[in-house]
């Protein structure tokens, strides 16, 4: 089939690349020309394991093309995806202004039936201002052109982007045609063989699926660090209550890990953009509102730590972090816990020496020229001369580093666990203090 993706970003590389391998002709239309450029020399903007692969592959074969031809774009797909950026607005409310001027966009160019699919987050009532945009443009260029608009949200981790959407556990589609769902339905079905994922609803039961899952998963890890913050005040070990709570299927043990909250580019928006949107439909979201005030909270707690430890005189200390991104497996650093150690430790005084495997462009990107920021190629390299080291990413090369040279090279011997990655007993065996979350002192 024929496919348009709206924006070159996280999602729309994901979406044309995986819809490409399975033999679609697939269009990037971004406005950003760079980024084009980009594109067509091999250039991935993002990074997510095994894209750079598949993007290459899939150029070459002809069936994957970057442009900024509006017309071009719109005239190629019968399948028009608009994944663009909802960035949050000063009121938490999520800014559709990229959105509709997509919709505008296709308005503008669409001479024949176009399918057009939300694959952004976006609000409850987002197709509607979307169909009304298109219309409008329409109209004002005299054309009466038949449409239809339906959501189809994106499911996707960074890290693990591909595997989610070459293999599925859910396909949302939210439309009120009947022969769209059908024409979705057969555009997914390689995605579908082995049985049948796709879960068709109607348009806003869609749209707020994608903010429910969200929201439900940001719940679970602000609840984990509520607790792990109740822990310590009871000496008890999150980590111990977190197996016990676990093990009852009906909990699970996926995101109960606690840690210093949440991060990147959607569940700190979502969940804001969905207490916003109950709020102006004249509902109080109080639990969407305490989870986002719990993370918003945690994100300090290792500074709270840190100035515990030394009597908050951090002035002229070097402090070693490991870990930039919000996660592993991505550059992603929107919204990291790691931003807020590292802007309060300089305002405290106190010096970064930071590595993260993935992340030192992004650090430079946003702190160029910083003062007391010195990006390090080797997590040793950032402990070399540091105080104390923070471990803020759980990526897996922090999981066995060798204790006795941290003892050697940390001035202070001590370390603060924001992951909670090491058994306190064997650290302290080996002369270092060590601070972690909920794991039965503060």
């Amino acid at each position: 089939m024929r496919l348009t993706i709206f924006g070159s970003g996280y999602v729309g590389l994901v979406t044309g690349a995986c819809m490409a391998e399975m033999g679609n002709h697939v269009v990037c239309y971004d406005i950003d020309e760079a980024k084009i450029e980009r594109l067509n020399n091999g250039e991935i903007p993002i990074y997510e394991p095994g894209l750079d692969a598949y993007i290459a592959r899939n150029m070459e074969s002809g069936r994957l093309e970057f442009t900024t031809d509006a017309k071009k774009a719109v005239d190629h797909g019968l399948f028009q995806f608009i994944s663009v950026g909802t960035p949050p607005d000063e009121d938490g409310s999520a800014d559709l202004k990229h959105v509709l001027a997509v919709a505008q966009t296709i308005g503008e160019h669409m001479d024949e039936y176009r399918i057009v699919v939300d694959k952004s987050t976006v609000p409850v009532g987002t197709a509607d201002k979307v169909k009304a945009e298109i219309e409008k443009t329409l109209a004002d260029r005299g054309k009466a052109v038949e449409f239809d608009v339906v959501s189809n949200p994106e499911f996707l981790k960074e890290g693990a982007a591909i595997s989610d959407f070459m293999k599925p556990d859910r396909i949302i589609v939210g439309t009120d045609n009947p022969r769209t769902t059908e024409l979705l339905r057969s555009l997914y079905e390689p995605f579908n063989r082995n049985h049948d994922r796709l879960i068709s609803m109607d348009v806003r039961s869609a749209e707020l699926t994608k903010y429910a899952a969200n929201a439900m998963l940001a719940t679970k890890i602000s609840f984990m660090n509520e607790l792990a913050n109740i822990a310590e005040r009871f000496g008890a070990d999150i980590e111990q209550v977190r197996v016990g709570i676990g093990s009852d299927p009906r909990i699970g043990y996926h995101f109960i890990y606690p840690g210093s909250g949440y991060g990147g580019s959607c569940f700190p928006k979502d969940v804001q953009a969905l207490a916003k949107s109950a709020d102006d439909s004249g509902y109080e979201a109080s639990l969407l509102n305490a989870v986002e005030e719990v993370n918003v909270r945690q994100k300090r707690r290792m500074v709270e730590k840190l100035n515990s430890h030394y009597d908050g005189n951090l002035l002229g200390k070097t402090i070693a972090l490991w870990g930039l991104s919000f996660k592993p497996r991505t550059d992603d650093m929107r919204a990291a816990p790691s931003r807020v150690i590292m802007e309060s430790m300089w305002e405290a005084g106190a010096n970064i020496r930071a590595y993260d495997p993935e992340a030192m462009e992004e650090a430079r990107r946003i702190y160029p020229d910083q003062d007391g920021l010195e990006l390090c190629e080797t997590a040793f390299d950032a402990v070399d001369g540091a105080d104390a080291l923070v471990i803020i990413t759980e990526w897996q090369e922090f999981r066995s580093p060798d204790f006795t040279v941290l003892k050697e090279q940390l001035a202070d011997s001590v370390i603060f666990d924001g992951r909670n990655l090491y058994e306190p007993d064997t650290v302290e065996a080996l002369g270092l203090q060590y601070y972690a979350i909920g794991r039965g002192r503060s």
